[in-house]
């Protein structure tokens, strides 16, 4: 996610620097006009091309002493959530399409950034997304993606997003994304739902275990990658409330959104482009939902 992106923006902040949206066939991000050729086609979908509906998750049998320690997370569902789609900037007219987020509109989806080299944020959350899914289904979790490298080549919008964890039961629900901000802005943050009660939005039951689950996901994923908290959003806290997003107040299930660097930062950005680096914020990510589960 970027500053450009309205699922991470806070009105407040947008800065002068905000470069406009792609315009079809061209291949412009936030800061830059390089990176979108990486982009392989990507999964997802909104209203048009509609994003493939998730079966409700069969009812949870409560696993014995045995199941548990063979796969503790049995019988628990996590939604993964990677930001953005790799083909978003071929879609501009379904992109930009205004849909209710409860408490207003924003725009279905954006493109998201890249670094200065063009790795782009879609191919970073993809790639974690698939990580940390092998990590959940080895301890027995069922996991759902809100889109993958097939299917639909944009979206799915963010109203979408917040529905397949909602129809999913989710037990847990995270959104991947690396930001955009300014060259000296680095480290990460998890962004927790507000509380929202407007239009289709009520956050109410969600903000506490949704603070849970951010205060358990940030302290694992600091303590195993040693990336910092934020320097510049959550005064050092690594936490951000907000109630402006989609993909939160449109949920019915503990979720948050986590920011894992920031692509426009040289040093972030090295750890970002790192395979091995990602794995260890997948690993990060999963321990912290592990933790939250096991209590929860």
């Amino acid at each position: 996610m970027s500053y450009t992106d309205p699922e991470s923006e806070p009105p407040q902040q947008r800065p002068s620097w905000r470069m406009p949206m792609v315009v079809a066939g061209g291949a412009l991000v936030v800061g830059g006009l390089v990176g979108w050729g990486v982009y392989a086609a990507g999964g997802g979908a909104a209203e048009s091309g509609a994003a493939k509906p998730v079966a409700p998750s069969p009812p949870s049998v409560a696993p014995s002493a045995d199941d548990k320690a063979a796969a503790p997370l049995k019988g628990k569902v996590v939604v993964i959530d990677p930001g953005h789609n790799m083909d978003n900037f071929r879609h501009t007219a379904e992109i930009n399409r205004q849909v209710d987020v409860g408490n207003g509109r924003k725009e279905c989806d954006t493109t998201g950034t890249s670094t200065n080299d063009g790795y782009a944020e879609a191919r970073f959350t993809l790639d974690v997304a698939h990580r940390l899914r092998a990590l959940l289904e080895r301890q027995g979790a069922a996991v759902r993606l809100t889109h993958d490298e097939k299917g639909p080549d944009w979206g799915p919008c963010v109203d979408e997003r917040a529905e397949i964890g909602n129809k999913a039961h989710a037990d847990a629900a995270i959104s991947i994304h690396a930001d955009g901000a300014p060259v000296g802005d680095r480290g990460f943050h998890v962004i927790l739902p507000g509380a929202v009660h407007a239009g289709g939005a009520d956050t109410r039951p969600i903000v506490g275990p949704s603070r849970e689950l951010g205060e358990r996901i940030a302290s694992d994923f600091r303590r195993v990658t040693g990336e910092p908290p934020s320097n510049y959003i959550g005064h050092g806290t690594a936490l951000d409330t907000r109630t402006d997003l989609g993909g939160l107040n449109l949920s019915t299930v503990p979720k948050v959104f986590i920011e894992c660097g920031n692509m426009r930062d040289d040093k972030d950005a090295a750890l970002l482009t790192s395979g091995s680096w990602r794995q260890k914020a997948a690993q990060g990510m999963s321990e912290g939902i592990v933790s939250f589960l096991r209590e929860s």
